[in-house]
């Protein structure tokens, strides 16, 4: 009996089955079985939930820290890359930092799927002024280690454009793999009729975004995509490496909101995730409905969609962690999360409380982003109670909207919380675009009322 095949079935019937597994990912063995300075998106304020997070288990005991600089507080600061262009903007930055009391900088070096430093994997950072052999990360590491200082590689993991143009180089990976790229609900049906090397396919996410900055902050890659994160797993490995670092720090390690990843990719590896799950007289069911509506798996198994993709967020930082410890066993692993546990792990797939007890990550970075001190109290009791010990969270602190007054009055309540440290965003913004006096940059202030500078 003949029946009518939507739109997404014909365009998966034109590849072959080996060919199609490959494409979505899947071993044909399964068939067995931050705010940029300027622009408000780049690190938007967390979304606050009321109500309790999903019980969890205690912290466990986890071996001690052993970084390589040890500071009795961790006072650092995220430096976007837009500052990491030039050799004077460099070690003016690194000077900045040292004059006002950090001891501890967070770099970015991976900010839109490019590089910030000497990499092969990526394209060079279209900002940098100054050409090779200049390497930013280098360079940074070198100033700020002559002066006793730590520094970290902040590694944006799935934000790979967003919100300026997209970037020129056919080497980066959304004109190179937009098969990688998540795909809003809003989209999935019309995109899985396009292949995506269709330049309509890019436009169309592009476009999107562009329309919608309140709910997400540009392109995502696809968290269950094993081609990206092995391209992931390959920038930390490289940096770990090849650079003299204290730490890797991962960034956008989550999905923008539930509303991705609906690329038929991810939905046909969730179809095949879900085989060894149901039973063959519901998995028959689901598959009769998914001829002519792709969002039958997804929609009538929602919870295990929701169990999908928070378990591909944490596979990669699971196997990171694994691999991280065999090269560099005392480089610090650490990740910048939302800040409310309830919205980070329902609406972003981001487990971190269960990455702090199970020892994925040795701190958790909570961007505690309000100018309600209150609420940024409780955030940052909150991620206290999910530590194993205090010097595993350091407390992110918003500068950027708030007042000199309010932000030496938020490192006085993650002392008083047992925080182990503070991360200020920005660099950039306190020593640019901060409120008051531009002689007398927001930085040296904080520097001068906390940090004894």
């Amino acid at each position: 009996m003949n029946r009518r095949v939507p739109r997404f079935e014909r365009r998966r019937a034109r590849r072959p089955l080996r060919g199609l597994l490959a494409a979505v990912g899947v071993g044909v063995l399964l068939l067995s079985g931050c705010r940029v300075v300027g622009t408000p998106v780049e690190r938007p304020a967390p979304t606050v939930r009321v109500g309790p997070p999903p019980e969890r288990p205690a912290p466990t005991a986890l071996p001690e820290l052993d970084p390589v600089r040890r500071f009795d507080e961790v006072r650092a600061v995220w430096v976007v890359r837009f500052t990491m262009t030039s050799p004077d903007a460099v070690r003016a930055m690194v000077e900045h930092a040292a004059e006002s009391g950090i001891n501890t900088l967070v770099v970015q070096v991976r900010g839109r799927g490019d590089a910030f430093y000497e990499s092969s994997l990526e394209p060079r950072g279209e900002s940098i002024t100054e050409p090779p052999p200049f390497d930013p990360l280098r360079l940074a590491i070198d100033e700020a280690h002559a002066r006793g200082m730590a520094v970290h590689a902040w590694v944006n993991t799935h934000l790979v454009w967003g919100p300026a143009d997209p970037p020129e180089s056919p080497e980066h990976l959304i004109h190179a793999h937009p098969d990688w790229l998540a795909v809003p609900r809003a989209l999935g049906r019309e995109l899985a009729s396009v292949e995506p090397s269709d330049p309509r396919y890019l436009e169309r996410l592009v476009r999107y975004a562009r329309e919608n900055p309140a709910s997400v902050e540009g392109i995502y890659t696809s968290p269950s995509h094993p081609e990206v994160q092995d391209r992931v797993h390959a920038v930390w490995m490289d940096l770990a490496a090849r650079y003299d670092l204290d730490g890797i720090h991962f960034d956008y390690i989550r999905f923008p909101s539930t509303q991705y990843d609906y690329s038929i990719g991810a939905i046909e590896r969730f179809r095949f995730w879900l085989r060894g799950q149901l039973t063959p007289a519901r998995f028959a069911e689901l598959d009769a409905a998914y001829e002519s509506d792709l969002y039958a798996f997804v929609d009538r198994e929602a919870e295990r969609w929701d169990a999908f993709r928070r378990e591909h967020v944490t596979r990669l930082v699971r196997r990171i962690r694994e691999d991280i410890g065999t090269v560099r066993p005392r480089l610090l692993v650490s990740a910048a999360v939302i800040a409310d546990p309830l919205l980070a792990y329902e609406d972003r797939f981001q487990d971190w409380r269960a990455w702090l007890r199970d020892g994925l990550i040795d701190v958790a970075v909570p961007m505690a982003y309000t100018t309600d001190s209150a609420r940024f109290r409780e955030l940052v009791r909150a991620a206290r109670a999910a530590a194993p010990g205090p010097e595993r969270v350091w407390a992110g602190i918003g500068v950027y909207m708030n007042t000199a007054d309010a932000t030496l009055g938020m490192i006085d309540i993650a002392r008083e919380e047992g925080a182990g440290g503070v991360v200020l965003f920005s660099y950039d913004w306190a020593v640019g675009e901060g409120r008051g006096d531009p002689t007398d940059p927001l930085l040296r202030r904080i520097g001068r009322g906390r940090f004894g500078r």
